[in-house]
């Protein structure tokens, strides 16, 4: 019976996919559960025991879980990469139109009617204060192509604007979901000059915080709408608020506000609702739950931050999986030490991904607690488990 613990309210969907006879799922297990799903729990401060073997994370962002320590512990991380897409693609298509339109600034201004006499008339006497673009025709400038940037740029396609993406990163495989009506700029100078609104879908790591600054809204054009529905420290507030009070940006939507934008009249901010709907916490669960039983019973790593991704399908044999280090002479030494006792290798898979290296050995026979010992013992091994 494997253990998972819930550290946040969970879709009940995720039942269908853990079955109460293999799996104990609950919020009310102890911290040495075997694994972990989690949305919005700060787990920086959680000390994993030995039993703890993988974090599911049902959304994208992973700034709430201690990445480098489970790495070292030899927790896999699995986060649900595109689940939420579509709400956050609706999103970013409403708020830059409510943004284009003014229709928070009108919202706010039609309510302070109430009670007065013929407000039929003072609507269309002061609805002219309120005029705003269509974004039909106007540019977007996409920042980053993964599954919401891909999304967005191709909904901005199919509503008539012309779409710049930008993304250095871009894989083969993304690059065959973009629209061809899509740009993409070989430079970030291209899309900050040419962009009407700019929409940012990029993480943010030490690489990327602060990503917007300064010398990024010095290039753009007069009057850009900007919307960050990816994560607040990608843009420089102090910058921003210059290039707001300038004229520079005429409005920034945000999912990510803080106290001092909610004072700012050329904000939009919104209470972190990028991913808030039903369909994209059930498809997040799912997302997370699949990858939790695939990785338990199988050993298959899809969708993990921090170790390599590993495929393999079900065996009827004995399986070990091993995490180490990415060092020469591992797999010789893993190999060598499963000959020792007598064990014949039918199948074998390993992969790395940086300083990290993942191991699947499928046996002809079951292996001995003293074998897998002398395996965990080798220098550079961090975890074994036997399937």
């Amino acid at each position: 019976m494997h253990t998972i613990k819930k550290l946040n309210k969970i879709s009940p969907v995720i039942y269908d996919y853990l079955p109460k006879e293999n799996y104990n799922v609950s919020s009310h297990l102890e911290d040495d559960s075997e694994g972990f799903i989690v949305r919005s729990a700060d787990c920086h401060g959680m000390d994993f025991s030995e039993n703890t073997i993988a974090i599911a994370r049902a959304g994208a962002g992973t700034n709430n879980i201690p990445i480098d320590k489970c790495t070292e512990k030899g927790i896999v991380v699995f986060n649900t990469p595109g689940a939420n897409a579509n709400g956050v693609k609706e999103l970013v298509i409403g708020a830059m139109i409510a943004a284009s339109r003014n229709l928070p600034e009108a919202y706010d201004w039609a309510k302070t009617l109430k009670g007065q006499d013929g407000v039929a008339a003072l609507v269309e006497k002061g609805k002219g204060q309120f005029v705003g673009g269509e974004v039909k025709g106007k540019t977007l400038g996409v920042i980053g192509l993964g599954a919401i940037g891909i999304m967005v740029a191709n909904a901005a396609s199919a509503i008539g604007m012309n779409v710049i993406g930008y993304d250095p990163f871009l894989s083969v495989d993304r690059a065959w979901s973009i629209s061809m009506y899509t740009h993409k700029a070989e430079k970030l100078d291209e899309l900050l000059e040419k962009a009407d609104f700019i929409t940012l879908h990029i993480p943010q790591n030490d690489k990327t915080k602060g990503f917007l600054s300064t010398p990024e809204f010095s290039k753009m054009k007069d009057g850009v709408i900007i919307l960050n529905f990816a994560r607040g420290g990608l843009v420089k507030t102090t910058s921003l608020f210059d290039a707001m009070d300038s004229g520079k940006v005429k409005k920034y939507v945000t999912d990510f506000p803080d106290d001092d934008m909610l004072c700012h009249p050329n904000v939009l901010a919104i209470p972190h609702l990028g991913a808030s709907t039903p369909e994209s916490e059930e498809n997040c669960a799912v997302m997370a739950a699949k990858q939790m039983r695939d990785f338990f019973e199988t050993g298959t790593i899809v969708n993990s931050v921090n170790m390599p991704e590993c495929i393999v399908p079900p065996s009827d044999t004995v399986r070990v999986t091993i995490i180490h280090k990415n060092l020469t002479n591992m797999v010789g030494q893993i190999t060598n030490t499963v000959a020792k006792y007598g064990l014949n290798i039918a199948d074998m898979a390993n992969k790395s991904r940086g300083d990290i290296a993942y191991t699947v050995l499928n046996l002809d026979h079951e292996i001995s607690q003293e074998a897998t010992g002398e395996i965990a013992a080798i220098e550079g091994v961090i975890k074994v488990r036997v399937i």
